[in-house]
């Protein structure tokens, strides 16, 4: 009877032993295999938030016209044929090669394996029916345009697509990298054309989960994804219009990042224990424009009087503390087809009133400048608004949230606007068409309503252009032309700040502005 008891609890306690260590080699094994590390990873992804000043316009790639909201589905929903890298180089995508058979003619070899979040296979059929739906006329894509060189989208295979172009383009693989150039799954067109703008799918590395109007969007982790899966499991684009409400949930914790920075919280965001902030130079240029179409911005003359009558370098120090550089044109100094060779207006009130008294308004007149409800932007009108009263004339300012803003482009509604022209391509095609081409009027980027047939002709010739010197040449003669036409007056070339809470690291932010969320960790 002894001896039993004794070997009883013996041989329960080798039983719990081998369990464990059972459980700990199971455990190894799992590390090893990944199915562990799997597990820690969705414990410490977390979300990450993400505040936005406002809602987006539009989730639909063929109708966005904002870098706000492109930044919230590029390279995250929808995923473009190739991508730019930090320097703007182009790298493979969803086309794993591609080559340049003649001046007319592009083949792209597609990665293969790759599947749209509804399930439908990615494959040649996909890219043609994306191009197709923007190249309609029916569809009435503001960004028709930046593409319309392109005659037709012919598959080869499963896997490989050729574009066919009408016109060299030297641009193409520019434009093809933008947001412009997103992917869309066939199976929206055909099954839920009326859900493309609130239900993007994609093949990115995020997944759309909701919108809900004026609040947030909700972006979870593609766990079927074809490339490197992010390290955050979702990600919430929070709506929060008041700036300083976005930066004090940056600094409590609540939120992580915010890239809508006012440049007068710089010292409060570099002060902050719990706050960093980051900064780059951008592609996009900010400039105040003209409605050239509508009196009294019909005539020449009014438009350099008041071009002489804005005094720049006090606007870039005083409104944006020094954010950024003193502009001489649309274009950034990091775009190709910059020319520093481009002289804007001199400060010169008396020159200035001579202008006016020439084109017939001695006394001035009364006119209505537009401006988003973005801090700067509204500081920057009124200075222009104080500035103005100088030459007689009067200047309404009507700030408007930022969609409302985008809308009046759109229509072409006031006489002036401030705006910030982000290049989303690193190429002058992508801004001297978009601003500047009659056929660019209206929602596609000329807000400005300008035509000028010699301007359209070197544009036309800067498509097409195959050696780089001699586009930079048309893009130079194409800005003098501009400036001398007083169609818009330079301000600063952009420089993007983002404030961000200590706990995040892995935060980049491209030339474009857009924020790159996919080596994102949260502490």
């Amino acid at each position: 009877m002894k001896n039993k008891k004794v070997r009883f609890p013996l041989f329960v306690l080798f039983v719990i032993l081998m369990l464990i260590v059972q459980a700990c080699s199971t455990g190894t094994k799992g590390s090893i295999d990944g199915s562990s590390a799997e597990v820690k990873n969705e414990n410490e992804g977390g979300t990450l938030k993400v505040l936005i000043k406002s809602d987006a316009t539009s989730l639909d790639p063929h109708f966005i016209t904002n870098l706000y909201t492109a930044s919230i589905i590029y390279q995250k929903v929808y995923e473009t044929l190739v991508v730019p890298d930090k320097n703007m180089e182009i790298q493979p995508g969803l086309a794993k090669e591609w080559k340049q058979i003649d001046n007319l003619t592009w083949e792209f070899k597609l990665q293969e394996g790759v599947k749209f979040h509804d399930g439908t296979d990615f494959n040649a059929e996909a890219v043609k029916k994306t191009f197709v739906r923007l190249l309609d006329l029916k569809t009435n894509s503001p960004q028709r345009e930046k593409f319309s060189m392109i005659k037709e989208v012919k598959i080869i295979d499963d896997y490989t697509v050729q574009f066919l172009l009408s016109e060299p383009y030297a641009p193409l693989l520019s434009i093809l990298a933008a947001n412009e150039g997103s992917i869309m799954s066939p199976k929206l067109f055909d099954e839920s054309p009326a859900q493309i703008a609130k239900s993007p799918v994609g093949t990115g590395p995020f997944k759309f989960e909701a919108w809900q109007t004026g609040k947030q969007i909700t972006l979870v982790k593609n766990e079927e994804y074809w490339g490197e899966k992010p390290n955050i499991n979702k990600v919430e684009f929070k709506v929060v219009p008041e700036d300083t409400t976005r930066l004090a949930a940056i600094e409590t914790g609540e939120a992580h990042i915010t890239d809508q920075v006012p440049v007068s919280e710089i010292e409060r965001i570099e002060n902050s224990t719990t706050m960093k902030l980051y900064r780059t130079d951008g592609l996009g240029a900010e400039f105040i424009g003209f409605r050239t179409h509508k009196p009294p911005f019909d005539n020449v003359l009014v438009r350099q009087a008041i071009s002489h009558a804005i005094e720049r370098d006090s606007i870039v120090s005083g409104v944006f503390n020094n954010v950024g550089k003193l502009g001489n044109s649309t274009m950034s100094p990091k775009v190709f087809g910059y020319s520093e060779n481009v002289n804007p207006y001199e400060y010169d009130l008396n020159k200035a009133k001579e202008l006016l008294k020439e084109a017939g308004y001695p006394n001035g007149f009364e006119v209505t400048l537009f401006t988003p409800d973005i801090k700067e932007r509204v500081s920057m009108a009124e200075v222009i608004q104080s500035q103005l009263k100088g030459i007689g004339v009067d200047v309404k300012v009507e700030m408007l949230e930022y969609g409302a803003y985008v809308a009046t482009h759109e229509k072409g509604e006031g006489h002036m606007f401030n705006s910030i022209w982000g290049n989303a391509t690193g190429d002058g095609d992508y801004n001297q068409y978009s601003l500047f081409h009659t056929n660019s009027i209206g929602a596609p980027g000329n807000f400005f309503h300008y035509s000028n047939p010699e301007v359209d002709k070197l544009l036309e010739a800067g498509r097409k252009e195959m050696d780089p010197e001699k586009r930079k040449e048309v893009y130079e003669k194409a800005q003098m032309i501009e400036m001398e036409d007083a169609v818009y007056i330079p301000i600063r070339s952009h420089e993007h700040l983002a404030a961000y809470n200590r706990n995040v690291s892995d935060l980049w932010v491209n030339p474009v502005s857009y924020l790159m969320l996919n080596d994102v960790k949260i502490k």
